[in-house]
């Protein structure tokens, strides 16, 4: 449906965005994971229509979006801060983009419009007007958010996870065929951002609309995507579903980025790599001299066998086991905890990846 095709992007002649390919399929939720400066937000807005690419073209159904105003591309773009109007009720705030667009059609929304009661009913303008269809589909969208009996708060008295709820709403009442969310928790505690993180993907597969997450938090991306593209200066350096990610990291930087275990630099030598806290034998089809990034996974037992030889530093108990710290900074999990100060002999799993 929607697809990027080289799109490049300058900012005071930096590239800021070096030949951005993708694509959003029906019903598909990608996540743009990246750090703050990689390009997301920018992607987002010339998705949007708010800014322009010096390069390359955005298509939706094959059809190039150039020169399509904003209005007209009918993508919902939801922000961090939620952009709430706080003088407005929770209805009128949900309302305000379908009066700014002249959007009084119902709308179908996974049928969640809520019943009314007789007495609303009774009270209520006559049906097929252009103001019950608008109530109508207001209810409908804070249905899907769980906000229905809050329509007449003021958005400044609800919780901050109320407020997102309401800006999701209002992302969803004019049923966008795209939705894009910038950051759209990064405001949020942890347990609230993992319960809304359910109730999100629970909506997006509920009404089928293809969605761009942007976010710096890689749980966060493992948790909302079906595919993830990981940016990094602009550039996407590995793209794949979450399992893919996880498993197999394109670089020691997408390594070290998604946090997936202790990451050092070495030297490829015939049968082994040489690092600054020793030889590890490996299988590698890399060259003699290159250079190199190990991976070495946190999950680890303890063996007379294993590479890794280390004193123990810092033991903290993590519910299925413990978090063991040595004495070079690495960390690893494991079943039974070790006491501090004690040298330990571990065997975990070893990656050789392209380096940073």
């Amino acid at each position: 449906m929607l697809e990027l095709i080289a799109v490049t992007k300058t900012y005071e002649n930096q590239p800021l965005l070096r030949g951005i390919s993708f694509s959003v399929a029906p019903g598909e939720t990608v996540c743009l994971l990246g750090a703050s400066g990689s390009g997301k937000s920018t992607i987002l807005r010339i998705i949007a229509g708010l800014e322009d690419p010096e390069a390359g073209e955005v298509r939706w159904k094959g059809q190039s979006l150039a020169g399509v105003p904003t209005h007209r591309r009918r993508f919902g773009l939801m922000f961090q801060d939620y952009a709430l109007f706080p003088h407005l009720s929770v209805f009128d705030n949900v309302a305000f983009g379908l009066r700014m667009r002249g959007k009084e059609r119902v709308v179908n929304l996974g049928n969640q419009l809520p019943r009314r009661r007789a007495q609303d009913q009774e009270n209520s303008p006559p049906a097929g007007s252009g103001t019950d269809l608008l109530q109508h589909q207001v209810l409908a969208a804070l249905s899907l958010v769980k906000m229905q009996h809050f329509a007449h708060r003021r958005v400044t008295e609800l919780s901050g996870g109320e407020q997102q709820r309401v800006a999701l709403a209002r992302a969803l009442a004019p049923q966008p065929r795209l939705l894009m969310l910038d950051e759209p928790l990064g405001a949020l505690d942890r347990a609230l951002k993992e319960t809304l993180l359910d109730e999100l993907r629970h909506i997006l597969r509920q009404t089928g609309i293809p969605a761009i997450y942007v976010t710096h938090d890689q749980e966060e991306a493992f948790a909302i995507a079906d595919r993830i593209l990981l940016l990094r200066d602009g550039e996407i350096v590995q793209a794949g579903t979450p399992p893919e990610v996880f498993t197999s990291p394109a670089s020691g930087w997408v390594a070290t980025f998604l946090g997936l275990g202790n990451v050092v630099e070495g030297q490829v030598h015939t049968g082994l790599v040489e690092t600054s806290f020793g030889r590890f034998s490996i299988k590698t089809n890399r060259p003699p001299g290159e250079r190199v990034s190990l991976l070495i996974r946190p999950q680890a037992e303890i063996s007379d066998s294993g590479e890794i030889i280390g004193r123990v530093t810092d033991v903290l108990f993590r519910g299925e086991g413990f978090r063991v710290e040595l004495e070079n900074g690495w960390y690893f999990f494991l079943a039974a905890a070790p006491r501090v100060g004690e040298v330990v002999r571990l065997k975990a799993r070893v990656e050789c990846l392209p380096s940073l």
